[in-house]
């Protein structure tokens, strides 16, 4: 036909140059580069747009998914076989209660049995041996075959996925596992998951070792020896990155860390007699996922494409080339002002999981970080996977990040600073050199410190917390365990074991062991099976291993916290004070002229102030200046906000703080706004800050209180 529309005469084509010179007319001579373009944390800078032509030197893309340098993932066909696993974990401290949550859960969607062990269980310490405050704490308490075999109860290990998070060793964790299977005359070769220990992440994150470094690889070798023999589905070396994220680290950190922890492991393995085609299947990485969408998807595909690499410089075949990875949404970026928003933060973080390929994923409940989670929390976060496979259908995709000009760019940017860190690393000693001296928790401190400025200031935001915060909301209550008396009640079960136990059978198998601590051999996985079953607990299993005698380690620890504590700190004083004295501190808004004239600063005041629970004195306006000064020294409110526009400034505000000043001259005066022209005058006039966006509002709300009492 000939009106057939003709696309390329319509809409000719445009090259990158046609486009910059566009842009560069738009900016009107702001520099492209501060306008456009985002510095993240990792030091990358994220341009506004991504082309074809940003692929081009970039290898990687023109492999499949399953191909090496397995960016794409490990297996051709991604998650529509074999599925990320629902990896959920169950951390109630008593085994009975932890057994009644796994098999509710794993009946309703949950996949993998994700056990984590509480503090004392990870020191290697039965109940009466742990100072109070570690037992019960962070997970499971188990300490012999009775609590293992409570805890788990109806569940068949052998058809069920494990995680175990067992702290710096597994030996004991695996010996009364072991011991549990052996009782119910099933096979450990059956054994799917991993039973992991991460001496280096656990020194990083307690900032001790109960035992020597040497100690502690002993003991991986001689678990490692024994699952390659009884166990080869099992994964027995873990690497757990999560305390570099939980204290603010940046995804390169988080990626050359984790090189540098695997590599310490195989060397260490290697001196002991195992093979790199032995070792590096048996590693297992654990990682935390932020809420930055995109470089969490490029992290993890990153992170297999260099590891890939370290492999095959040991020597490794293609399939020990391949990176496991279980994941768990950040801790860092979640809040209990306003919880229920935790449970948006989770569903893109998970979906970061999916999309970035990681094998098995826990998602946070919304009240994780302050309590126990409940049937009804643990639900909503189990939902996530579900409705991200069944209804998203993220399961029939294979790597959808896959060619994204975006992703890949900053997949391959990531690849190559993570692995000069690495290399930096290596250089230096290695990763325990470096903890030693400090320097991982320096520089995961220097990040932290930079995104700790961007929360104060705003730039980065925690919704409900630091910006639109919920007056009205009623705090979430965080029922703490009560340590002491759950201690008194484990002690009592501890004794109820030990009356059913053969002292001499038990100590007889526990010397065998010591004899064996230096040798590395599956001998020591069978002895320590052999005493659980003879009735040792976990305690003297890692005494026997030497735990808790002279040689330990000791390193400066991580910081762990997070971003929005400060914030959550200011709000719960405020609150603290309006319960003992019955009034919410205020200020008064000087909204000064007609409302079009001072809303937009007087909204924005009062949800300002409101983020530390502090509550504004509102109204439509005042005509001069002595009305507005009558109406503040009316109010009695000590601090007060003038609201109007640059334009209108210089004819109010001085006028203004001399008539407030000379009945309360402790009145503390706030402008808001950052009239640039006229700061050095209105200082001079009396205006004590300035409130505008970009402010430090951590810095300026704490000033607010402290001058209305709330704070001393």
């Amino acid at each position: 036909m000939s009106d057939a529309l003709d696309i390329l005469k319509v809409f000719p084509a445009h090259t990158h140059e046609d486009w910059l010179e566009a842009v560069d007319k738009q900016l009107k001579g702001k520099p492209f580069d501060k306008v456009l373009v985002k510095k993240t944390y990792e030091g990358i800078d994220i341009q506004p747009m991504y082309f074809q032509h940003d692929l081009d030197k970039l290898d990687h893309v023109n492999t499949l998914p399953g191909q090496l340098p397995y960016v794409r993932g490990t297996t051709a066909s991604g998650s529509k076989i074999n599925p990320w696993g629902i990896a959920q974990e169950i951390t109630d401290p008593d085994p009975e209660e932890f057994n009644q949550a796994a098999v509710h859960d794993l009946g309703r969607g949950q996949n993998t049995l994700n056990v984590v062990f509480d503090k004392a269980s990870c020191y290697g310490l039965n109940s009466e041996q742990a100072p109070a405050e570690l037992v019960g704490q962070g997970g499971v308490c188990l300490a012999n075959l009775a609590d293992v075999e409570t805890a788990f109860k109806d569940l068949d290990l052998t058809t069920l996925p494990v995680q175990l998070r067992c702290g710096y060793s597994g030996v004991g964790a695996m010996a009364l596992i072991g011991a549990a299977l052996h009782k119910q005359e099933k096979k450990t070769e059956d054994l799917c998951g991993c039973v992991a220990a991460d001496p280096l992440g656990f020194l990083a994150s307690e900032g001790s070792l109960p035992v020597s470094l040497d100690q502690a690889y002993d003991q991986m070798a001689q678990l490692t020896y024994w699952a390659v023999a009884k166990a080869p589905s099992l994964q027995t070396i873990g690497v757990q990155v999560h305390p570099y994220q939980n204290s603010g680290g940046n995804a390169v950190q988080e990626i050359a860390f984790a090189l540098a922890t695997g590599v310490a492991y195989i060397r260490a393995m290697q001196e002991r007699g195992l093979g790199i085609d032995q070792i590096a299947p048996k590693i297992t990485f654990s990682f935390s996922i932020g809420a930055d969408f995109f470089m969490e998807i490029a992290k993890f595909r990153a992170a297999r494409m260099v590891w890939c690499q370290v492999v095959e410089s040991f020597g490794g075949s293609e399939e020990a080339r391949k990176m496991r990875i279980h994941a768990r949404t950040s801790s860092w970026n979640k809040t209990h002002v306003d919880p229920w928003v935790n449970m948006l933060r989770v569903s893109t973080e998970a979906f970061s999981g999916v999309a970035g390929g990681v094998d098995s994923m826990h998602v946070s409940p919304f009240d994780e970080i302050f309590r126990q989670p409940n049937d009804f929390s643990r639900r909503i976060a189990r939902n996530v996977h579900i409705v991200l496979k069944d209804e998203g259908h993220f399961n029939k995709v294979i790597d959808p990040a896959g060619g994204c000009w975006y992703v890949e760019s900053i997949t391959a940017e990531l690849a190559e600073k993570s692995w000069q860190q690495f290399q930096e690393i290596e250089s230096q000693g290695g990763m325990f050199a470096l903890l030693q001296q400090g320097a991982p928790q320096k520089q995961v401190a220097e990040i932290a410190a930079q995104r700790a400025k961007n929360v104060a200031s705003r730039k980065d935001r925690f919704v409900g917390t630091n910006m639109y915060p919920n007056l009205l909301e009623k705090p979430e209550p965080a029922d703490e365990l009560d340590h002491h008396a759950f201690q008194a009640h484990r002690a009592e079960q501890a004794e109820h074991h030990a009356a059913t136990v053969d002292r001499a059978l038990a100590e007889d198998v526990l010397s065998a062991m010591t004899h064996l601590q230096g040798e590395c051999s599956e001998a020591m996985m069978d002895h320590a099976i052999k005493a659980v079953l003879a009735g040792a607990t976990l305690g003297q299993l890692s005494q026997a291993l030497g735990a808790h005698q002279d040689k330990q380690e000791n390193v400066p620890t991580l910081h762990q916290h997070r971003g929005a504590e400060p914030f959550e700190q200011l709000r719960r004083t405020t609150e603290a004070f309006t319960a003992r004295t019955g009034a919410a501190p205020k200020l008064f808004l000087a909204n000064m002229g007609p409302i079009p004239q001072h809303k937009a600063r007087a909204d924005f005041s009062t949800a300002f102030f409101n983020v530390g629970a502090l509550e504004t004195i509102g109204n439509n306006g005042f005509a001069t200046a002595e009305e507005a000064a009558a109406a503040a020294l009316e109010s009695g409110a000590r601090a007060m906000v003038i609201c109007s526009t640059d334009a209108d400034y210089p004819e109010v505000v001085p006028p203004l703080i001399t008539a407030v000043k000379a009945e309360r001259p402790d009145m503390l005066i706030i402008l808001a706004g950052y009239p640039k022209a006229h700061i050095e005058a209105f200082k001079e006039a009396g205006v004590d800050a300035f409130l505008y966006m970009g402010c430090n509002a951590l810095e300026l709300l704490a000033t607010v209180q402290q001058h209305l009492g709330v704070t001393a």
